[in-house]
């Protein structure tokens, strides 16, 4: 579970964590171990790609030749056909229906 730490003490720590409770999300305050602790890694990814676009800024002197380091979403794979050794095409098309009284 995610939490934030409220009280630091020699051998534990007091953490604030969402508890749902029919339906109701309560906050919960519990004390943990020290040793059943670790550190959130959820920023790591945010914090590497602030580093890295202070540099492409840098590397970009003048302001006409900026890159973008704007998160894009990947654009969709183009379009190939596959090929089967020894395999032919089937056409595959629906059955006509056929009324029986």
């Amino acid at each position: 579970k995610t939490g934030r730490v409220y009280n630091v003490t020699k051998r534990a720590v007091g953490v604030i964590v969402n508890k749902r409770v029919r339906g109701d999300i309560l906050a919960k305050k519990i004390n943990l171990r020290v040793e059943h602790i670790s550190h959130s890694k959820c920023r790591d990814d945010f914090l590497n790609r602030v580093v890295k676009n202070e540099l492409v800024k840098k590397e970009a002197r003048p302001p006409e030749s900026m890159s973008a380091h704007d998160v894009h979403p990947l654009t969709p794979r183009a379009a190939h056909t596959v090929k089967g050794k020894g395999i032919s095409v089937e056409e595959v098309c629906p059955i006509r229906y056929e009324f029986i009284a």
